[in-house]
């Protein structure tokens, strides 16, 4: 039948005249077989020759939107493409210096001799070893955390420790205090392990104290996450006084928090000149951290440091979780960190972060860009009339990927039309190029309206 081909061409009449634009959304395939009276398969043929012929893009769980055409006017072809580059990523943030592999290649070659492997490929503890410990704390204590190597227990990532905190602390169907922009993770470990997320007011010094409160009278918080230094995806970093506030009103109302501290290690106590909430609210915090941005995704170690009557619990839910760290991983951090070489990288990637961030302000010069100076991701607050998922589909056409602000949001509200740029991973010259078309992209200001055609 080419009835499917006949609904197709109508609509690519409307692309062609402008009554569907660039960027705007198609309905769900579901909706729009209702719309018109069609079988659920024939609107999945008729948007599959959409695609097909170059039309839309269909975005995973965001939907399908009118494909933004290139500058040249030919179809299919992109801003990066023409250049004959790889596709960018924006949306990934695991920085990886030139040079960051022969920097930890002497570690891992003493590993693999045999009088080392062995025990470096013994199954570890959820407690890790007394020199892991030893190493974590003072890895720590240089960001003013000052933690009891008892206190600290080791996973496979800071997400897996996250999780297991959450465990130990939530019962299903318990409620999780967040602010109303937090980790997308979260909100998955949320949903997967059946727990509420209530969102909790933020403005410019990041958590409210009085949102807080106001939530845990509605009905008590089992728990708050929050993360106070280079907030994701804001990169606010909460002022000392307002901690001083909120260890106030965490400890008069009695709630665990866990701390995510995962990007703590670009901006220094010092510098940030305010004190992280474990060191505040040592016997409520759960402050969790990793290497995995200081050191390599690949082989990389969460820790967190808990209150010391909560060492057991958290415990049990890492081993019944199977979150706990590789013996491998473990035992190379180790070594890292007391040879110097995670000093080394950090101090090189503070650097690196500092450079890419002058490359958001020179390219994204005259827009609503919030970014720390040194943050390895900035949040921009789109020019209307772009909504974030829209230009997010417009972006992906130039072969970037970019975040939109949907994706952090949580509750009802509405979604914020901004995007998240990550710029750790794409090199300096592909992220500057990124950012050049993107600029573009925007100023072009061909977002999705209303339009008048009724798909």
């Amino acid at each position: 039948m080419n009835d499917y081909r006949r609904i197709a061409d109508r609509i690519a009449a409307d692309i062609a005249n402008g009554r569907l634009r660039a960027g705007q959304q198609l309905p769900p395939q579901r909706a729009f077989a209702r719309r018109h009276g069609l079988a659920p398969s024939t609107a999945g043929r008729v948007y599959a020759e959409l695609v097909r012929r170059g039309l839309v893009v269909g975005e995973v769980g965001r939907g399908t939107f009118v494909r933004a055409a290139a500058p040249d006017g030919q179809p299919g072809r992109t801003l990066t493409e023409a250049a004959g580059d790889e596709p960018v990523n924006l949306e990934l943030n695991y920085p990886y210096l030139p040079g960051q592999s022969e920097m930890l290649s002497p570690v891992l070659a003493s590993l693999a001799r045999s009088d080392a492997l062995g025990g470096a490929l013994r199954p570890a503890s959820v407690a890790g070893t007394p020199a892991a410990r030893e190493a974590v704390a003072g890895l720590l204590a240089q960001g003013g955390v000052q933690a009891e190597p008892e206190r600290i227990l080791f996973t496979g990532n800071a997400r897996q420790a996250i999780a297991a905190t959450l465990v130990s602390l939530v019962r299903p169907g318990g409620r999780v205090g967040v602010e109303t922009l937090t980790y997308p993770l979260v909100k998955e470990i949320g949903t997967r392990l059946g727990r509420t997320l209530v969102p909790l007011a933020m403005d410019e010094e990041g958590l409210r104290p009085d949102a807080l409160t106001a939530a845990h009278r509605t009905a008590p918080l089992s728990a708050l996450y929050l993360q106070p230094t280079l907030h994701n995806p804001t990169t606010l970093t909460t002022s000392a006084n307002r901690r001083a506030e909120l260890a106030n009103v965490i400890h008069r109302l009695g709630i665990p928090v866990i701390e995510d501290r995962i990007w703590s290690f670009l901006r220094p106590s010092a510098e940030a000149g305010a004190p992280p909430l474990a060191a505040l609210a040592p016997d409520l915090v759960h402050l969790v951290d990793g290497l995995s941005k200081r050191v390599a995704p690949g082989l990389t170690v969460g820790f967190v440091v808990v209150p010391g009557d909560r060492v057991e619990a958290v415990s049990r839910a890492i081993r019944s979780g199977g979150w706990s760290a590789g013996g491998f991983a473990l035992e190379a951090a180790v070594r890292w960190i007391g040879d110097g070489t995670v000093e080394r990288l950090v101090a090189a990637k503070r650097r690196d972060a500092a450079r890419r961030r002058r490359l958001v302000a020179e390219e994204l010069d005259g827009f609503a860009v919030r970014s720390d100076p040194s943050s390895y991701f900035a949040w921009w607050e789109l020019p209307a009339p772009w909504r974030a998922d829209t230009f997010a589909a417009a972006a992906r056409e130039r072969g970037i990927a970019v975040t939109p602000g949907t994706a952090f949001a949580v509750g009802p509200g509405g979604a914020p039309g901004a995007v998240r740029l990550g710029l750790g991973s794409a090199p300096e010259p592909e992220l500057a190029r990124a950012l050049s078309v993107l600029a573009a992209v925007a100023r072009g200001g061909r977002a999705a309206g209303s339009g008048s055609a009724r798909w």
